[in-house]
């Protein structure tokens, strides 16, 4: 037979699709630690989207593609009066939470902010919770959103173990396309058919590139990639829900799949990878990892490699903010996917370049004390020239032992240290923080942390009422988890 023919035999799903589907369909979380951790990422993450309702920025892509449509059954966005379709309202809240940077993170061979799945997953809640009772059926409570979250969690974090898309070039907010695609699907009712075709739609699906994240073209798309993601998630599962048949081989296919096409990178000699090299790596099976080891951005809203630098900062501040003309150098000691990341020397654009600078991020705690979201906006970084002052006089080193203890699943250490040198021959002590206090070493210094903030998130956008009441609710785990998910939000509406 001619070898330019193609052999028209259909094959079964990818087993990496599979072991996807069959996880949510099958496993049952047994983790204490686990379900108590997504009740604090829940809140975590929606005081972050609260908080970033106060920047118009954020603010202007939100509510309804055509003024004054009516949606029966609309899914709420959180902190606003908008009643919308379950696609566009995943968009939103996706949106919301992302915009300052501040939600959880995900750090190994690729990183990301899983949490990011709660824009699917609440919008579908939602909808779903009122279209049932108008049905005369149960809504869900917040153990299913929990349980959705747990599992989202899982499989954007564990495909990011060992896989890194970043080195191919691709944005990390495809595996939130995947991860939501599974979880909303099977909220929505989807069997192990559909399922499987959804997901492969996810894979075959058009994935967005890491431009925006990166020097010199950083840009605000960063802070809606992952609401466009979660979105595109719902319209999938409900095209796979009509009956859409699926792409078998979305990863595996000779020319066509992913594994060829877009994690295929060429080595030096312009040849492709080898054939196990391009598929993906597993660490461990799909379990409840995730959640348990989830950091929280606690105390800065800044890009994660860069918590324990603005925490060394900030300990620093009392020795150095009223030498600040005395300074000759300052040393920032850290990993090498800091470096990769967030490293950046020469002008800063716009807020987006500058949550994503580590010396920017290290000069403003210096100087003030402290970092928040205000920080980054272009009226503060123009009134105070000293930062950019500052920053030149920064000398990035890799310690080896942090970039190892970075990868090593047992620590997974995210460390900084930072010295500061005067021009008379003097300098500070190094401080080095190896693990930021949203840790899972630290919960227990850093929950009561998270608590308060998202206290102080909530009356950004409630009076003092609404917020003792919503904190009442969140910090009573059985009542919480019983609550309708329909009940929950009306709280959140304003």
């Amino acid at each position: 037979m001619s070898s330019n023919v193609d052999q028209n035999l259909r094959p079964d799903y990818d087993p990496e699709i599979q072991a996807i589907v069959d996880y949510v369909l099958d496993y049952r979380i047994d983790s204490e630690e686990a379900w108590d951790t997504a009740r604090n990422c829940l809140i975590d993450t929606l005081g972050c989207g609260l908080l970033a309702l106060r920047f118009p920025e954020c603010s202007k892509h939100l509510g309804p593609l055509v003024e004054g449509t009516q949606v029966p059954h609309g899914a709420r966005v959180p902190g606003t009066p908008h009643r919308l379709d379950p696609v566009k309202a995943a968009w939103d809240i996706g949106c919301i939470v992302r915009w300052l940077d501040y939600n959880d993170t995900w750090l190994a061979a690729e990183w990301g902010h899983p949490s990011d799945n709660l824009g699917g997953i609440l919008a579908v809640a939602d909808y779903l919770s009122q279209k049932n009772l108008a049905n005369g059926k149960a809504p869900l409570t917040i153990k299913d959103v929990l349980e959705a979250m747990i599992m989202a969690h899982e499989i954007q974090g564990v495909l990011a173990l060992e896989n890194s898309f970043n080195r191919v070039g691709l944005d990390h907010v495809l595996l939130v396309k995947v991860a939501s695609t599974a979880v909303v699907a099977r909220m929505m009712g989807a069997n192990r058919k559909q399922l499987l075709s959804a997901v492969s739609h996810a894979w075959v699906d058009g994935q967005a590139l890491r431009t925006y994240r990166h020097a010199p073209n950083a840009g605000s798309r960063k802070s809606w990639a992952a609401g466009d993601a979660t979105s595109r998630a719902v319209r999938l599962a409900d095209i796979a829900l009509r009956g859409e048949m699926g792409i078998p081989g979305a990863l595996s296919a000779p020319q066509w799949g992913f594994y060829d096409v877009l994690f295929s990178k060429t080595n030096k000699d312009q040849k492709l990878k080898p054939e196990e090299d391009r598929k993906f790596k597993f660490q461990r099976d799909y379990g409840s990892y995730v959640m348990e080891n989830i950091l929280f951005k606690i105390s800065f809203p800044a890009e994660f490699h860069s918590q324990t630098a603005c925490e060394a900062a900030v300990t620093l501040h009392p020795q150095v903010k009223d030498r600040l003309d005395e300074i000759d150098r300052i040393v920032i000691t850290t990993h090498d996917s800091a470096i990769r990341i967030i490293s950046k020397q020469g002008p800063l654009a716009n807020p987006a370049d500058r949550d994503h600078c580590i010396q920017y991020m290290t000069a403003v705690p210096l100087i003030f004390g402290n970092l928040v979201a205000e920080h980054y906006e272009d009226e503060f970084h123009e009134a105070h020239p000293r930062i950019d002052e500052l920053r030149d006089k920064m000398e990035i080193v890799e310690d080896e032992r942090y970039s190892k203890d970075y990868h090593d699943p047992e620590k997974r250490s995210i460390a900084n240290a930072i010295q500061v040198f005067f021009k008379d021959g003097s300098s500070t002590d190094q401080v080095a923080v190896e693990y930021p206090i949203g840790h899972r070493r630290r919960r227990e210094e850093g929950i009561p942390v998270l608590e308060q903030k998202f206290k102080r998130n909530l009356a950004t956008r409630f009076p003092a009422a609404r917020v003792a009441e919503i904190m009442d609710l969140c910090l009573d785990p059985v009542r919480l988890n019983d609550t309708p998910v329909n009940e929950f939000m009306d709280r959140f509406v304003i």
